[in-house]
């Protein structure tokens, strides 16, 4: 059997593979695979002519990140890790992704791992002990948590606010989710969870994937020792009605496969008042699309509902701990915007 297949999912994004993938390939101990999906930008044609020792998957249509990669991997069915990266990494130290490697042998249980996930478009900045400081990346930091209420936060990023790191979150310890800009799984464990949800098509897929894998009594970490550098925002830029749309869908879809049952209906009450809530921020900032989108969201969810319920049965059914202590019994408005504590150090202190 072959060790780990990194696999890069694309979709007209021939520029960004041009200025990153070079960094993958020189410092990867992993095979490197790009999966497109059906680009119309000449991805393929351009991976074929520069780099022509690279393998590509060629989709037939956009599946969008989740389906795109469930259809990737199941064609790499001898690789005994898949690596997911986004084409917008760059990685910076040589056989980076060796200390996962490292880890996941020797802790059979560990379903996945994700590297120290840094910024690519904060600068680095020099300390009053004259050392390179680099900032944290909003999509994944150093490891993620959720809230009681379906809000996702990291060591290194709450919310919009986010830490340099200075080795604070360099320890180990147990997470709810890794980032999918850069997540090793368990080729087995990915199988037997049944991979990402298709029906999200994009956000918060990984996620859920990791939830069901802890409900499943398997466990998820940060290894600081590797590192990547993110670019974020390649696909959908903040603040945009689609991603909006996306978010708020599919953390309540997310939310309803997931939470226990003695939990299900008063969190979802206590959803739909926060939700509205964030609407009537966007439309008293005047932003009406994105006001439209929280709505849309939610009438989407009630709408796929029926084709969930089959769902969360059987996560209920694998379900090896009534509940996953990584979602911590706490709302993260109240402690960010009331009792303004920004960072994940502060929030330990006194609420996890």
């Amino acid at each position: 059997m072959k060790k780990l297949a990194i696999v890069i999912l694309n979709w007209n994004g021939a520029d960004m593979m041009r200025q990153y993938l070079p960094s993958v390939l020189k410092n990867s101990v992993g095979d490197v695979i790009v999966a497109d999906n059906a680009s119309t930008d000449g991805s393929v044609q351009m991976l074929q002519q520069e780099f022509p020792e690279v393998p590509v998957i060629v989709l037939e249509e956009n599946f969008g990140f989740a389906e795109g990669y469930n259809r990737a991997l199941v064609q790499l069915p001898d690789y005994e890790y898949y690596l997911l990266l986004n084409s917008d990494v760059e990685i910076r130290q040589k056989e980076w992704d060796a200390p996962l490697l490292k880890y996941m042998d020797a802790h059979p249980n560990c379903a996945a791992c994700q590297p120290k996930l840094l910024s690519l478009r904060q600068p680095s900045t020099v300390n009053c002990q004259l050392s390179t400081v680099n900032w944290f990346e909003y999509a994944g930091a150093a490891g993620g948590f959720l809230d009681k209420y379906g809000y996702p936060f990291c060591r290194g990023r709450v919310f919009d606010t986010i830490e340099p790191d200075e080795g604070q979150y360099d320890d180990i310890v147990p997470l709810l989710w890794g980032t999918g800009a850069a997540l090793m799984v368990r080729a087995s464990d990915w199988r037997e969870s049944g991979g990402l949800d298709a029906r999200f098509f994009a956000h918060m897929e990984e996620i859920d994937l990791c939830w069901r894998l802890r409900t499943m009594g398997k466990s998820i970490v940060c290894i600081s020792e590797s590192k990547a550098y993110h670019l974020g925002g390649a696909t959908l830029n903040q603040g945009n009605p689609r991603k909006t749309f996306l978010n708020f869908r599919n953390n309540l879809l997310m939310l309803y496969k997931n939470l226990p049952d003695a939990e299900l209906k008063s969190v979802m009450r206590t959803r739909r008042f926060l939700d509205y809530l964030a609407a009537l921020q966007f439309l008293l900032k005047g932003d009406t699309k994105n006001f439209s989108a929280v709505f849309k969201a939610r009438h989407a969810f009630y709408d796929l509902l029926p084709d969930f319920e089959k769902d969360r049965r059987h996560i209920q059914q694998l379900r090896k701990n009534e509940r996953v202590p990584e979602r911590v019994n706490f709302s993260l408005l109240w402690q960010y915007y009331v009792k303004g504590k920004k960072k994940f150090s502060e929030l330990t202190v006194d609420s996890l």
